[in-house]
């Protein structure tokens, strides 16, 4: 059973709090840095893989994509998404990505935000991708960081005091599930190494086109706690093309 802890209720309302939540794409840190390396929109069938609130399917149709499919496996996500971020051209559809079943050449765009790590078996999902995208199609996604994800616990390590020590990285060739509390609850995601993930493109086609490790923008360093996020990678965004 694949997991759906956006469906929990007291997790989404959690959820529901964070700035991205609230201020869409201006309130993700890593925005600014994603926003440089997506396509032109212009006329393309767009599929967002995980697409939760919908904000990329609502920017990808302000910049006049011809369709836009967002597909996640949570309900309340897709409500609010529909609440939200609703257009002529974007359709909605609830179902797990490892599911998903397209003809090939069915899009020109294929995008996913900060969902892959949630995804057990990655090299069939990019087979599936490479299969779905035409000619010179465009994946471009962001995961976290497999420095992030390598030990599991996803937290810091503190001194008595409570002063932030250090961040743990351990077990970072021993790929598979790491059992992380995101929000304050348990949540399951998957620990896999850059390699993995740049090789698997590699492999399937792609031509990869910028790899970035998103620093925290300079007008977001006031927040508290971000600029502690200058002392170890978070997340990683790719994008690649498809040969």
């Amino acid at each position: 059973m694949k997991e759906n802890k956006y469906d929990d209720q007291r997790f989404f309302e959690k959820y529901s709090q964070m700035l991205r939540s609230r201020e869409g794409l201006k309130g993700a840190g890593e925005w600014s840095e994603l926003e440089k390396i997506l396509p032109d929109f212009s006329g393309k069938k767009v599929l967002d893989l995980g697409c939760g609130y919908g904000w990329h399917c609502q920017y990808a149709a302000l910049h006049h994509a011809a369709s836009v499919l967002g597909t996640d496996i949570s309900e309340k996500m897709l409500e609010r998404a529909r609440e939200l971020n609703s257009a002529p051209q974007i359709q909605y559809q609830r179902k797990a990505m490892e599911d998903l079943s397209f003809p090939d050449c069915s899009f020109d765009v294929v995008l996913s935000s900060l969902a892959l790590h949630y995804v057990r078996d990655f090299g069939p999902l990019v087979e599936n991708i490479s299969r779905w995208l035409v000619p010179g199609g465009s994946l471009v996604f962001s995961v976290e960081h497999p420095v992030f994800t390598a030990y599991g616990s996803q937290d810091w390590y503190y001194a008595p005091d409570g002063k932030i020590l250090h961040f743990p990285v351990d077990n970072y060739y021993y790929e598979g599930a790491r059992e992380a509390v995101f929000l304050g609850e348990k949540v399951t995601k998957y620990h896999r190494t850059l390699t993995t993930y740049l090789d698997t493109l590699l492999r399937n086609g792609f031509e990869l086109r910028h790899i970035i490790e998103p620093q925290p923008p300079e007008e977001m360093l006031d927040i508290p706690g971000m600029r502690d996020e200058m002392r170890r990678p978070m997340m990683l965004l790719v994008s690649a093309v498809k040969k």
